[in-house]
């Protein structure tokens, strides 16, 4: 429903990335008879924000995105669209970063996406603003429960969704993303700090690779981690969302109904028609018959190699156990990539290669090119360990590698860790008492 601040005399303050969505939340709040005050934080925001009242800021421009929403009379400020990882060596910080340092600092060093998020809407309201969701503001833009196309998803499609839905919800606790991709029965892809649209070029990608296929089939999922802040976080897709979920030879989508955004909806469902893929909103209820497995307690860690392990990678190899473990038998072959408490990259299909490669390329916030090791590789329980994927691992600039419940008897993987510097964990995952 409508939040009382649109109806306010103070204009409501947009801070807007990338996409669509700031200007689709612009006109929905003067369509009723609001005002709006929109800083824009990226070089590429859409050029229709120009009809609006309109400040650019960068990101190191703190004081003067504050000054902006302040001279105008902002109480309530809604924060949506994409931005990208900052690197702390590109930012030109202002006054307002110096006058804010501290909490700055503990922006940027909070760790995974949920942590940041959650502490940039502590700093601002702090500042005397109140955060509020787009959803509130614009409840138009939100999926609704069932098809929003003719086509609609198939029983088979149903239980993919459901399994889909489980997997993103189980990895939450982990700050993983917001999204997998179910075929069959089968997980295909998850989401991690790669992003959405990667992992749908990804699947493509691997599609193309294995030859034509003669049906569509799969299903992206996207809801709401448990722990997401969901006033600056909620889950969206767009016009190029089903082009992505078309190119990678996907059936449909879904989406948790009730708290997703459907950007340019428009133009989404005629690109969604002429593919022939199903837009589909869940919902809770559906997914009841797809209970959560029981969660792992933790995990022992036995070191292997020559090199040890501190205590930063024992705790990123333990975190990237429990969140396989918490899969159960969809993580046999299944990898994982921690760095400082954050799930960088997930795989369940045994590309292990491919699953190291995407996640040399990703970084924390505020950090920029890696100066020393970092990050730990977890294998799980059925994955193929040998001497050249640790040389991988290394070569990636990993610091360890972690192997769940294996017995490692090859001399070849032990050295390949120890010439790489690496540190080599056998984990044993206990059950919660």
């Amino acid at each position: 429903m409508a939040g009382p601040a649109v109806t306010s005399a103070r204009p409501i303050g947009i801070l807007a990335g990338n996409g669509s969505l700031p200007v689709e939340i612009a006109r929905a709040i003067v369509a009723r008879g609001g005002k709006v005050r929109i800083v824009a934080i990226n070089a590429d925001v859409d050029k229709d924000l120009a009809a609006f009242d309109l400040t650019a800021a960068g990101l190191g421009q703190i004081g003067a995105i504050l000054a902006a929403f302040r001279k105008a009379g902002c109480r309530d400020l809604v924060i949506v669209g994409g931005v990208s990882r900052p690197d702390l060596a590109q930012l030109t910080p202002d006054f307002g970063v110096i006058a804010n340092l501290p909490d700055v600092v503990r922006v940027l060093m909070s760790g995974g996406d949920d942590s940041v998020l959650r502490a940039v809407v502590r700093f601002f309201e702090a500042k005397g603003f109140t955060v509020v969701s787009p959803a509130e503001i614009a409840p138009d833009l939100v999926v609704g429960a069932g098809s929003l196309t003719a086509t609609a998803p198939t029983i088979a499609d149903i239980q993919d969704i459901l399994l889909g839905s489980r997997v993103v919800k189980a990895l939450g606790a982990f700050d993983v993303g917001q999204a997998a991709i179910v075929a069959g029965g089968e997980l295909i892809a998850i989401e991690a700090a790669e992003g959405t649209d990667r992992m749908l070029q990804r699947v493509g990608q691997l599609r193309q690779q294995s030859g034509p296929s003669r049906a569509a089939r799969g299903v992206l999922v996207k809801r709401p981690k448990p722990t997401q802040e969901m006033r600056v976080d909620l889950p969206a897709i767009g016009p190029a969302t089903v082009e992505r979920a078309a190119q990678a030879g996907l059936a449909g989508i879904a989406v948790l109904a009730g708290q997703t955004l459907a950007a340019q909806r428009g133009e989404l469902l005629a690109r969604a028609h002429a593919s022939g893929l199903f837009v589909y909103g869940f919902t809770e209820g559906d997914t009841v018959r797809a209970a959560a497995s029981e969660p792992w307690a933790g995990a022992d860690a036995r070191l292997l190699g020559r090199q040890a392990a501190g205590k930063t990678q024992l705790q990123d190899a333990r975190l990237g156990a429990v969140a396989l473990g918490a899969l159960g038998d969809l993580a046999r072959l299944g990898a994982a990539v921690v760095h400082r408490g954050h799930v960088l990259s997930l795989e369940t299909a045994g590309d292990v290669c491919g699953l190291i490669q995407r996640a040399a390329l990703l970084k924390q916030w505020g950090e920029g090119r890696w100066r020393r090791r970092v990050g730990v590789l977890v294998l799980g329980a059925g994955a193929t360990v040998d001497a050249a994927m640790v040389s991988s691992a290394g070569a990636a600039h990993l610091a360890g590698v972690a192997v769940m419940g294996q017995d490692i008897h090859d001399d070849r993987i032990v050295a390949a860790a120890n010439d790489a510097g690496l540190s080599l964990v056998q984990l044993t995952l206990t059950e919660p008492p």
